[in-house]
């Protein structure tokens, strides 16, 4: 039998193997294993076996989580990758490390507010709708400039880089222009904010593409908790 264990092995071997083929340094790319509606012993599983980074979903799922685990395990590192509705900013301000989903000047600014004193500032990336699916969130391409620019006047926000979920599809050609076209985005916003550097795109369905096109965090699930 396969173990959480043995998956996170597995997952960091494709992503070493698809950072050899493009040149690229297998350390510069994180593995954020996705352990919503996952129970809390798979993490501490993945912990053991080294992990570190969880991306959640759901707010109310997540804080229960952090709530539970913090105080045996302080160096989880919690990102929220879910969508985010503006009553529930709180919640994320106050628990969360990282913020994957931020699409609107709205929700940044209630997470600026919101976020504890004692805190450092949370780390937001952008999510862009990058294949302009009506049915996506995200913000439009011609936006993300100006996003940026709100966000980077926060405070208790610090910008780290984009986020995109590509098109659902098996077709290589769609999923390498959509990389491509977020990797451009990323290079233009980092040559104007020093903090940008994180380029969070790719699954394991598409990890390959996503880091020969300069993704620097892929988030897996399945792949290492099982199918939901």
């Amino acid at each position: 039998m396969t173990t959480i264990a043995d998956r996170i092995s597995i997952a960091q071997s494709r992503m070493s193997q698809a950072a050899q083929n493009c040149s690229r340094s297998p350390s510069e790319i994180s593995l954020l294993a996705v352990s919503k509606t996952k129970p809390i012993s798979d993490i501490i599983t993945a912990y053991q076996a080294g992990q570190r980074r969880f991306g959640e979903n759901y707010v109310q799922e997540g804080e229960s989580k952090i709530t539970a685990l913090t105080g045996d395990y302080p160096d989880i590192e919690w990102h929220f990758i879910g969508p985010l509705q503006s009553n529930k900013t709180k919640i994320v301000a106050e628990h969360f490390d990282w913020m994957h989903t931020v699409s609107r000047d709205k929700i940044a600014q209630r997470l600026n507010d919101q976020r504890p004193s004692n805190k450092p500032p949370l780390n937001v990336c952008i999510q862009v709708n990058i294949s302009q699916e009506d049915s996506k969130s995200g913000v439009h391409v011609n936006d993300v400039a100006t996003l940026a620019l709100f966000i980077s006047q926060l405070p208790n926000l610090r910008l780290r880089g984009l986020m995109a979920i590509p098109t659902a599809t098996d077709d290589t050609r769609i999923q390498q222009q959509e990389f491509a076209s977020l990797k451009s985005l990323y290079d233009q916003l980092q040559q104007q904010y020093p903090n940008i550097d994180t380029l969070s795109m790719g699954m394991s369905s598409d990890l390959d593409i996503a880091i020969a096109n300069g993704s620097t965090m892929v988030r897996i699930g399945s792949a290492i908790f099982g199918e939901r």
